[in-house]
């Protein structure tokens, strides 16, 4: 009987203790290499910074980098499916469910990371038009955005003019770059960034649009010969979103941390990349990488060429009943 007692006692504890010791995990995912900037910058610290949180009791963070849960182009997907709770999503390579969050993607006349940023932060978060036409309709709440410094055209072989780059294979991310490297007569190749090292090595594309800060990361520096500096070829809009549903479920101190640590650490990242990319010029020169401006008459040429792709952007989604003038005149409204 002492022996039956005991097991049933034991056997309470064990029912006593398992909800309590119950870990409800939270899957946060991007595609970045290991040691990328902006995980360092955003994801890290926010998981930090959540663990701390006495709200957080309960909760386990598991954190999957460079596509471990899934290619880039699909972790919007996975995110609105539930598979990850809170995930990188870049609006170019999903501008099928995201159309209109590539705006700040075309070459607007600014410089650096953060005017860009805010801009398109304020547009985005909940309750932002952005966040009403796409974010909310796709069931996803929007926490942390980075749009990166303006790209430049970087290629494997030299280059001296606009009329040079006439039919190299330039590898874009986006349709907003596509229609630039269009009008200037090269060919845009669409692909994902974990994809471009081993294109660009075996000389299936000729070059890439990419802000500096992203060469070293990805190890294209190391095949870079001659670039732009100082020019505006578009840009790319990074997102990290929650699954709604994910977000409602947690506890409001939780919610009002990640909410409020968003738009800090959005802050915080742009303001760290525009430092870090005069840095990330100077090493690509220590490489031997040519870096020159272009050409007074080609830097007005790309000024209209830029023009005319942001009002044929915004013209092509008006067409199709998207709004795409709205969201045009709604970032250059906040750029001011």
């Amino acid at each position: 009987m002492k022996l039956l007692a005991t097991s049933l006692a034991l056997a309470a504890c064990a029912l006593a203790a398992g909800p309590a010791a119950a870990q409800t995990k939270i899957k946060i995912a991007d595609s970045f290499p290991v040691g990328h900037y902006l995980p360092r910058y955003f994801t890290l610290p926010m998981m930090e910074r959540l663990k701390a949180n006495p709200a957080a009791k309960g909760y386990e963070f598991e954190y999957y980098p460079a596509e471990q849960l899934g290619k880039a182009k699909d972790l919007l997907q996975l995110t609105q499916s539930g598979v990850i709770d809170l995930a990188y999503v870049a609006p170019g390579f999903v501008s099928d469910k995201m159309p209109l969050s590539v705006v700040a993607e075309l070459p607007l006349p600014y410089t650096g990371s953060c005017p860009a940023t805010l801009a398109f932060y304020n547009l985005a978060k909940p309750g932002g038009l952005l966040d009403k036409k796409e974010f909310a309709p796709n069931g996803v709440r929007l926490i942390f955005a980075i749009v990166l410094p303006p790209y430049q055209v970087i290629t494997r072989k030299p280059f001296a003019s606009l009329k040079d780059l006439d039919g190299m294979k330039i590898r874009a991310s986006g349709s907003a770059k596509e229609l630039v490297l269009k009008k200037i007569k090269a060919v845009p190749v669409l692909m994902a960034t974990p994809e471009v090292y081993e294109s660009l090595s075996r000389g299936t594309i000729d070059g890439v649009l990419f802000p500096f800060n992203s060469l070293a990361p990805y190890d294209i520096d190391k095949l870079s010969k001659t670039g732009t500096v100082g020019e505006n070829f578009g840009s790319f809009v990074a997102t990290w979103v929650i699954n709604e549903k994910r977000f409602q479920s947690l506890p409001p101190q939780l919610q009002n941390d990640l909410t409020a640590m968003g738009e800090e650490l959005t802050r915080k990242t742009c303001a760290q990349v525009e430092k870090d990319e005069s840095g990330d010029i100077d090493k690509l020169k220590a490489l031997g990488v040519k870096l020159t401006p272009l050409s007074p008459a080609d830097h007005a040429a790309l000024e209209a060429v830029s023009h005319e792709v942001a009002t044929e952007w915004a013209q092509n989604l008006d067409r199709r009943g998207k709004g795409g003038t709205e969201v045009l005149n709604a970032l250059k409204a906040g750029l001011k």
